[in-house]
């Protein structure tokens, strides 16, 4: 089915919003006075808040586009969650540049960014926003508030499904937390509601707390393939946990090689299998990628309007000579390009054609008319190819349903990801890994970007190195780079420069601090309990 989402958006915030988030700084103000007693009087009420927390990845408040937005202090246009993450995984790196001059922006480019940042400050509270929603509706599912209610037999079974989907969407925006900003604050169901300000929970430990959640909850969710497409299921909960282990080493000092083995294989296990042509993933109907997709943030042209997400994806890149129509939308931005390092990773272009120019590798989705490789100006937009990744028309070339507004779905998890998580952490020394193997599943992703044309490679070929590019050629701007920089030990780091990195036309190294982002100065003026992370 799809977009679960979308045909109970319409639900807005009740009485059981009216919460403090995890910060006391951010209020959420509800449109309808509908009582918690009301709302969860039936398993379908609760579905209707599950709308909400799935909701929460997709909108930025009741009121699309703008109107009773979730989080102050951010214009609600840049507030939505993947234009967020976005920002903070991909400026700061190889992949991306934008030219806009809004306060904050350029600052990761110089990696300069401080604890005022507006930008990872709305990133901080839209996750503590949803981990918020997460635990108050967890709260009111316990099996105390069902048999209150007189929810009994198969509509209590189906809440209680529904309360582990939020488990693993907070486990998911802990995991942000986590990734980078550290040591947030730390609050579950368990505190009460209104209760003091959070404590603050220290990376090693809050790593542990997701694992594990997640093998917790595991067994609880829906069979891989048996839910509502763009909820979760037992994959989705194997794809974060391979993620996250893959990061071990990062978050705790000490590596988890095994569980990155172990649980992408549970997923490339379960019935997945790459769609047929790279180029049709960021599509406006890629709501049909199902074979690759494991779970997705659901956007529709007319149902989730804001101006992040596959909206800013779509409008932000466009802006030269691109003719906007090629793209499914009324006009372009002229915002975010490509770096250099992004283009070298593809072979030479062989031409000027759309969508990639002639490249053997069909996964260099990249517009160069009008545009210059270098970057001797980061505000010019002209400055830098823009890339062409995602696009709103379906694979037929027609537009999707709103010019203004598009119905491109973003993969949370998708299967191409985990064949990495499991050749990388195979490379590294995970048990039960096979070194053939993951070759082999290397060599898919390369024999669908080649068209089955050459791309394959050797076992020799396939070093850590090498998997870090080939990261970056499958993955770009889907939000992984600053993760996979760190891991690499490449982020901070003078060993690997890229235009404007500290700030310098060729790149600078800068100090090892910023492998982590300030916890927000307004959240530590109102709460005690938090210490800034090191060097801010």
């Amino acid at each position: 089915m799809k977009r679960f989402v979308n045909h109970i958006l319409l639900f807005t915030a009740s009485s059981l919003l009216l919460l403090a988030s995890c910060n006391k700084n951010t209020i959420l103000e509800p449109n309808d006075q509908v009582t918690a007693g009301a709302v969860y009087s039936t398993a379908a009420g609760y579905k209707s808040v599950l709308a909400k927390l799935y909701g929460a990845f997709a909108l930025t408040g009741n009121n699309g586009p703008a109107g009773s937005g979730d989080i102050a202090g951010i214009d609600e246009g840049t507030s939505d969650f993947f234009r967020l993450f976005w920002c903070a995984q991909e400026l700061p790196t190889d992949e991306a540049v934008v030219s806009w001059a809004d306060a904050g922006l350029p600052d990761f480019h110089s990696m300069s960014w401080s604890a005022s940042n507006t930008f990872l400050a709305g990133l901080y509270y839209r996750s503590t926003y949803q981990i918020t929603l997460c635990n108050e509706f967890i709260r009111q599912c316990s099996d105390a508030s069902l048999s209150s209610r007189g929810i009994t037999g198969d509509s209590a079974t189906m809440v209680r499904y529904y309360k582990q989907e939020a488990r693993l969407l907070r486990a998911y925006q802990y995991w942000v937390l986590m990734d980078v900003f550290g040591n947030p604050p730390f609050s579950t169901e368990a505190d009460a509601l209104g209760s003091a300000t959070p404590k603050q929970i220290d990376r090693a430990s809050l790593y542990k707390y997701i694992m594990s959640e997640l093998k917790d909850m595991e067994g609880s969710l829906a069979a891989p393939h048996k839910n509502e497409y763009g909820r979760a299921d037992q994959a989705a909960a194997w794809a974060l946990i391979a993620r996250v282990a893959l990061n071990a080493k990062v978050y705790t000092g000490t590596a988890n090689w095994d569980d990155a083995v172990t649980y992408s294989k549970k997923v490339i296990d379960a019935g997945y299998s790459l769609v047929k042509d790279y180029t049709h993933l960021m599509l406006a109907d890629n709501y049909n990628n199902t074979s690759e997709f494991i779970l997705t943030i659901n956007y529709d042209g007319n149902a989730t309007q804001n101006y992040g997400g596959s909206t800013f994806m779509t409008h932000a890149p466009v802006g030269g000579s691109e003719k906007a129509a090629a793209f499914g939308i009324d006009g372009g931005w002229a915002g975010i390009r490509a770096t250099g390092n992004l283009i070298d990773l593809f072979p030479a272009p062989t031409s000027t054609a759309f969508p990639n120019n002639g490249n053997p590798d069909t996964r260099a989705e990249y517009w160069m008319d009008g545009q210059t490789k270098a970057i001797a100006d980061v505000s010019v937009y002209t400055n830098g190819y823009s890339m062409t990744k995602y696009r709103n028309v379906d694979v037929n070339g027609a537009m999707g349903k709103n010019i203004n507004f598009a119905d491109i779905d973003i993969p949370v998890f998708r299967l191409a990801e985990q064949y990495l998580i499991y050749a990388e952490a195979t490379l590294r020394g995970g048990a039960n890994g096979d070194a053939s193997q993951a070759l082999t599943y290397i060599n898919k992703l390369r024999s669908r970007a080649y068209a089955g044309n050459g791309g394959t490679i050797a076992a020799s070929d396939m070093t850590l190195n090498f998997l870090l590019d080939e990261r970056g050629r499958e993955l770009y701007w889907e939000g992984f780079r600053r993760t996979d920089l760190v891991r690499y030990d490449k982020f901070t780091d003078a060993s690997y420069l890229w235009p404007w990195k500290g700030g310098s036309k060729n790149g600078v190294g800068v100090s090892a601090y910023r492998n982590l982002f300030p916890l927000p100065t307004a959240d530590l003026s109102v709460n005690p309990n938090l210490k800034q992370n090191t060097g801010y």
